[in-house]
């Protein structure tokens, strides 16, 4: 059994990833660290997990876990991920981190959209953990950034037709809509209820922090810098993120041959569903699963395709991802402890 711990385990990520390491068949959690809520059993924070586990909260530092962990999930706000990973990478401690420490190659870029990084050397040997494009390499690798949410969702979506060479780069627009999980579980006065129920609103146009992440694995599978436009938006949902990419075409095809190319590009992965021609997805299709879901349709009046992709933010878009990385870098089955049906309705 793979030991495993969950650093910063308090809040949503901490708590997905809980839940799906509860029913994985290879991991034993044996630690979820936790200030706030110390000597406190998890039951009691979430009650979801009465009768599942005995765990309680505990407040330890890095070196007080690594005698107990093959594996630490870090669900660390971002700026205090970097602050431990040394020391675990250094015990030989295989590290999974949600936060955006490690996913930028350039620290230039990392500073001007977050803080001062104190880990530099540890940045280029992270793993880029989207394991439908970068498997190999987190097979490989001792630390792993998890993707962001909306990342996951745009990367997928626009990967078949970046590496088809069909689309014009100066084009794309993206276009995304994220459930309110997506901003924690602290208490915040833009996720109340009574400001997000029946409201619909975008934010953070032109300066979200993940913009260059998105750009940077866009370009990497361009093999060229690109820059597009990206707006999230916030929608009255708890889980789920449904992104809707354009971009113009350079050379006429029909919507059943993108099908095909994403058919093709994704053959055999077992979380990515590609929609029939016509076809779109639904965030209620992919809610509680480690599942993407993709549509293709071209506007042939326009010249233009659009994709949609749907996760759940908290799953494929975190806990579920992480999880999946885990698999790959302990040499486990892939899909180990990812194999929940949708909940529907």
């Amino acid at each position: 059994m793979v030991k495993v711990g969950i650093y910063g385990a308090s809040g949503y990520t901490g708590q997905e990833l809980l839940r799906l390491l509860i029913g994985h068949p290879n991991a034993d959690v044996v630690a979820l660290t936790s200030r706030k809520f110390k000597g406190m059993p998890v039951s009691e924070v979430y009650p979801v997990f009465a009768g599942m586990t005995d765990l309680k909260f505990v407040d330890s530092s890095p070196q007080q876990l690594v005698p107990s962990c093959d594996v630490v999930f870090l669900a660390l706000p971002h700026g205090e991920a970097m602050l431990v990973v040394p020391e675990f990478v250094a015990a030989g401690v295989k590290v999974i981190d949600l936060s955006a420490d490690f996913r930028l190659r350039d620290v230039s870029v990392y500073e001007a959209w977050y803080t001062k990084h104190t880990a530099v050397d540890l940045m280029e040997k992270a793993a880029y953990g989207l394991p439908e494009l970068y498997r190999d390499d987190i097979k490989g690798s001792n630390l792993v950034a998890n993707p962001g949410c909306y990342p996951t969702s745009i990367i997928l979506g626009l990967a078949p037709l970046l590496r088809e060479g069909c689309i014009d780069l100066s084009s794309i627009i993206a276009d995304s809509k994220s459930g309110v999980s997506g901003a924690g579980r602290d208490l915040q006065l833009g996720s109340l209820f009574c400001e997000v129920n029946e409201g619909f609103k975008a934010y953070k146009i032109g300066s979200h922090r993940h913009t260059p992440e998105i750009e940077q694995e866009l370009g990497r599978l361009a093999n060229t810098a690109i820059a597009i436009s990206f707006t999230p938006h916030l929608v009255p949902v708890n889980r789920g993120i449904l992104s809707t990419m354009y971009a113009d075409l350079n050379k006429r095809v029909s919507s059943a041959e993108v099908v095909d190319i994403y058919r093709k590009f994704y053959d055999g992965e077992k979380f990515v569903r590609i929609c029939k021609a016509g076809g779109l997805p639904n965030i209620s299709s992919v809610r509680g699963s480690n599942i993407c879901d993709i549509g293709c349709v071209v506007d042939e009046r326009t010249g233009r395709v659009i994709i949609v992709s749907v996760i759940d933010n908290l799953v494929k878009g975190a806990s579920g991802q992480a999880v999946q990385n885990m698999n790959l870098m302990c040499g486990l089955p892939e899909g180990a402890g990812l194999d929940h049906i949708s909940l529907f309705p």
